[in-house]
């Protein structure tokens, strides 16, 4: 695994820290709501090892950014081009 996919892992996983402690959500509720919406046993161990491992699935975490009340938005990147 390269450098930039091992920073990329960590960041999800830390994302998510963050927004539980924003939310008020603890890891328990999130794993209970995502088995419950993807008819999956999630326990919060479960979840946390996918997260350091970055094989959650995209509507894993389309689902978890849904509980905890976000979207996800694709954002074009600006260019030096279209700072101009």
């Amino acid at each position: 695994m390269n450098l930039y996919n091992k920073c990329m892992e960590n960041h999800a996983k830390k994302q998510i820290k963050h927004l539980l402690l924003d939310e008020g959500v603890t890891g328990k509720e999130l794993a209970f709501q995502l088995s419950q919406r993807l008819n999956k046993n999630f326990s919060p161990e479960s979840l946390s090892h996918k997260l350091s491992r970055g094989s959650v699935l995209y509507n894993e975490m389309f689902i978890i950014a849904d509980i905890l009340g976000y979207d996800i938005k694709f954002v074009r990147r600006q260019t030096e081009l279209d700072k101009m």
